[in-house]
This record gives C-alpha cells, structure tokens and sequence, in this order.
C-alpha cells in the first residue's frame, strides 16, 4: 500500500501544481502536470489490481480495460483530454481555454479513480 499512498500523493501535489500554473496563465507547464496527476492516479489504481505500469502504452491499455469492466466509457474520454494536455506539454497548441477545460476533464477523472481506491 505504500506504493499507492505514493501515487495518490503525487497526483494530489501535481493537481495543486496544476491550478496554480494555470492562475499564473502558464498553460504548457500546468498541461503536464495535469497529465501527471492523470498518470499518478490511474498507476495508483492499476497497484490496488496488483498491475505495474511501467510505459504510456500501459497507462492507455489500463484505463480501457478499466472503463469497459465498469461500463464507463466517460474514463476513456477524461484519459483523452488527459492525453492532449500531455501532448501540449511538448506542442503549446490548445487554446488557454481547452487547457482548463481538459483540466476539469482530468479532475473529474481523478474523482472516479480515487473512488475506486477505497
């Protein structure tokens, strides 16, 4: 368990990280770490189901498996905004305002995940 109080702290720190970097108007760094409290949170859950993940690939294929074994298809939509934010770290391509939206996309998958923890 101590691996996953590690995660769920990570992704605590880094949404925090996140909505400050985003009052300041710094929207490529609070992209990442919205991306990075996505990533805390699911390998938080994926160590709880005796999974390590190791690679984005692993992260990808977890939530998919995770959102049709509890028929929730909105997992996979938060991911994908989590996954764009990832992608705007390195390309600084969505609008101020996407970067918020897909910020509450990623918060509310967090909700769901943190649920899952117990």
């Amino acid at each position: 368990m101590e691996k996953v109080e590690n995660y769920l702290k990570l992704n605590d720190k880094y949404l925090k990280e996140g909505d400050a970097l985003l009052q300041k108007g710094d929207y490529v760094q609070a992209s990442e770490k919205f991306w990075g409290a996505t990533a805390e949170a699911v390998k938080a859950i994926a160590s709880i189901r005796g999974v390590d993940i190791r690679s984005h690939g692993e992260i990808h294929r977890f939530i998919t498996t995770l959102s049709k074994e509890l028929g929730d298809r909105e997992l996979m939509r938060c991911f994908a905004s989590a996954s764009a934010l990832h992608q705007n770290f390195y390309e600084n391509w969505l609008t101020p305002e996407m970067v918020a939206d897909y910020a509450d996309a990623v918060k509310s998958l967090v909700q769901k995940l943190k649920r899952l923890s117990g």
